[in-house]
């Protein structure tokens, strides 16, 4: 490696010249990527509303309604003229209404009033009318506009498609204006915390480069996650920006002794092994997120991983040549240190780290049981909430009732099966109505009496349709009961039956994230369990720094349960590895630390300065990565990825306190155990030990 060093040093503006190349060809790449913003695309292929899904286009040619529009102020005619202009939106598959259930002849000819309310009420209410329309997927930010440009401001327009539709709408430019507000934060952290006025420019050049090129390559891959897109950088930006730090430290400490270019070399040298580590961690925690089978998990994890290991070549190659480029600009631009060391500080929480120990080994059960117990939602109705289209919906609902889709495939050619099913799921409490030839029909008229558009509408090839409107919202443990009951009525009638609709694939999507949680934290703890074995060839020490993070973690994520709020699943899940990953690197740090000075010095004395002497370093990291996390909160109209930015930024507070305040106890009381579990632990080397 040092001659590689050497030979890159030589070479230095040859390095800068590549590496800006590549960064500006996969920065003019980023646009060319696309986004998904549905959930539904996520799940595994075998998941039962997936195969709903497809089997529903390919026989009767469209997916499930996705999206309620209802019009105030309009009369029978009137709203036929509004289905006809909607029908023909751009991404609008198809559009549902009361004449598709009596028929428009007899609903023209026909004063409502004499028709059956129990058909016409759930269309037609108070000279409102109410429209179910399929949006195809991928097009629902320009249906929904245009949609609302059709029915104007004073209408309401909801569903499923209309909560992407906001999620995108919400996305545009929110991670460039993320990083509007974090890079002047990370840059006075930076000022208050180096020698030179230029070195944090040097730093966030480098890993800025290392962003760009991270999100070009994700681009040029193909299409990613609404989640990938808008955490992906800020936390590429935040977990990396220490392997520049280290490097820079060690290059100013070889500075006193050698010249720019051979310090730069012994700087590569020294860091090497600790940054490779450090990011091995990460890595390996983002990497655990593969295992998960709902598929927004492997999308982020790989994209942060490959941030990960991008912004370690660039820091390991393209850092040394752009700072010995710089070296005269750094000399010129030297300040004072404007915070000094905390040794003293680092002195009194050692004092205080036996007690803390004890209270963290008392509410760790807890805190785990109790995030184990958190609720959850697994949709995009956070989204919808916080936004017109959560208005829309209430509007809708105060006129109509709550009212929540769901398609029922069953096998076509028994009418007298399909009556029995019918009178089944009328009898659920959950079920507002039912749409199917047998009830719109009747099982007594021949289906070859009908015409074949009409006959379209209830029968495929193989699969008879039924239409269930239950008075749930879509995600709800009524909604999930009711989703359960009509699958086993279903079953009781027929083999293969498919249940399609968004609580139905929000019921698979619970069912998978939930069988994901124990594989992908296990997963990442020995992941970074062997890395840390291997690297401090201690089987006690990945134990205790497991322990340190672990009840951070768990403290964290048990709030939500304590103060009664809901999170959201994904960010739950995700939020486990992240913090694991990006933030033991503060406990990697300290012990390794520790573990050289305990050569030396008492452990008490060592754990002392351990702390005082990296307790600036760990501090710089934590306040980043910290304020990455409260940056995506803030900024963020997605409630999902708010959500997730505000548990990183208190899980990262929450381990730097466990790092601080408990580890070095945890070191100390435990310091017999690890001489006897380390091997070539060299304590007492250089005095004997106590």
């Amino acid at each position: 490696m040092e001659k590689l060093s050497a030979f890159l040093v030589k070479r230095k503006f040859a390095v800068i010249i590549i590496f800006t190349a590549i960064t500006v060809l996969c920065a003019l790449a980023v646009p060319l990527g696309s986004v998904n913003y549905s959930l539904v695309d996520y799940l595994p292929e075998s998941a039962q509303s997936t195969t709903a899904i497809g089997v529903m286009k390919s026989e009767f040619g469209g997916a499930v309604p996705n999206a309620s529009v209802m019009i105030s102020d309009v009369t029978i005619k009137e709203a036929l003229e509004y289905k006809s202009r909607l029908a023909a939106a751009e991404g609008v598959d198809s559009v549902s209404w009361l004449d598709d259930a009596v028929g428009e002849d007899v609903l023209l000819s026909t004063p409502v009033e004499f028709l059956d309310p129990g058909a016409t009420r759930s269309y037609y209410k108070d000279g409102s009318a109410l429209f179910s329309l399929t949006i195809a997927n991928g097009t629902e930010q320009s249906a929904v506009h245009a949609v609302r440009e059709i029915i104007g401001v004073d209408n309401a327009v909801a569903g499923d498609a209309v909560n992407i539709a906001a999620a995108q709408d919400m996305s545009v430019s929110e991670v460039l204006k993320a990083f509007y507000i974090l890079l002047p934060l990370v840059l006075l952290v930076l000022i208050l915390t180096t020698t030179s006025w230029i070195e944090p420019l040097l730093y966030l050049i480098t890993i800025g480069f290392a962003v760009a090129v991270n999100m070009g390559t994700t681009a040029l891959l193909g299409e990613t996650s609404f989640m990938t897109q808008s955490i992906s950088p800020i936390l590429q930006l935040a977990v990396s920006l220490d392997y520049a730090i280290f490097l820079l430290h060690c290059f100013r400490e070889y500075r006193e002794e050698y010249e720019p270019g051979r310090a730069m070399v012994l700087a590569v040298k020294k860091s090497l092994a600790a940054v490779a580590a450090s990011a091995a961690t990460t890595v390996l925690g983002f990497l655990a997120l593969i295992f998960m089978r709902f598929r927004i998990g492997p999308d982020l994890g790989l994209n942060l991983a490959k941030g990960v290991v991008l912004s370690f070549l660039f820091v390991m190659v393209f850092m040394p040549a752009l700072t010995l480029a710089s070296v005269k600009l750094l000399d010129r631009t030297a300040h004072r240190r404007f915070i000094p060391e905390l040794r003293g500080v680092g002195r009194k929480l050692v004092r205080i780290s036996v007690p803390l120990l004890i209270a963290a080994a008392v509410i760790a059960v807890p805190c785990y049981l109790a995030q184990s117990n958190a609720q959850f939602m697994y949709g995009m109705g956070a989204v919808a909430g916080s936004s017109r289209a959560g208005q829309d919906a209430l509007k809708i609902e105060e006129e109509f009732g709550k009212e929540n889709l769901l398609a029922l495939l069953v096998p076509r050619g028994q009418t007298g099966k399909e009556s029995e099913l019918s009178k089944t799921l009328h009898d659920m409490d959950d079920v507002r109505r039912v749409v199917s030839y047998v009830d719109l029909v009747g099982e007594e008229i021949p289906p070859d009496y009908l015409d074949r558009a009409t006959l379209g509408r209830f029968y495929s090839d193989n699969y008879a349709l039924f239409i269930i409107y239950t008075d749930t919202t879509e995600e709800s443990d009524g909604a999930f009961r009711a989703v359960e009951d009509i699958r086993s009525a279903a079953a009781m009638y027929y083999d293969g039956v498919y249940l399609a609709g968004q609580s139905a694939t929000l019921y698979d999507i619970r069912n998978t994230v939930s069988a994901d949680t124990k594989i992908v934290n296990l997963c990442a703890v020995i992941g970074i369990f062997l890395t840390i074995l291997v690297a401090f060839r201690s089987v006690s020490i990945p134990l205790l720094l497991l322990f340190t993070i672990e009840t951070a973690i768990w403290l964290n994520l048990s709030i939500g349960y304590f103060t009664g709020n809901t999170y959201n699943y994904i960010g739950y899940l995700i939020i486990g590895t992240v913090q694991l990953g990006s933030t033991v690197d503060y406990a990697i740090l300290l012990t390794d630390r520790y573990l050289d000075l305990r050569r030396e010095h008492p452990k008490k004395e060592a754990a002392t300065r351990a702390l005082g002497g990296n307790l600036l370093s760990i501090l710089t990291s934590a306040a980043i990565l910290s304020m990455a996390g409260f940056t995506l909160s803030m900024t963020s109209t997605n409630p999902i990825v708010a959500e997730l930015g505000e548990l990183l930024g208190r899980g990262t507070l929450l381990s730097l306190a466990m790092v601080c305040l408990v580890l070095p106890a945890l070191l100390t009381v435990f310091d017999g155990l690890i001489q006897k579990t380390t091997l070539n632990h060299g304590f007492g080397k250089g005095r004997k030990s106590p």
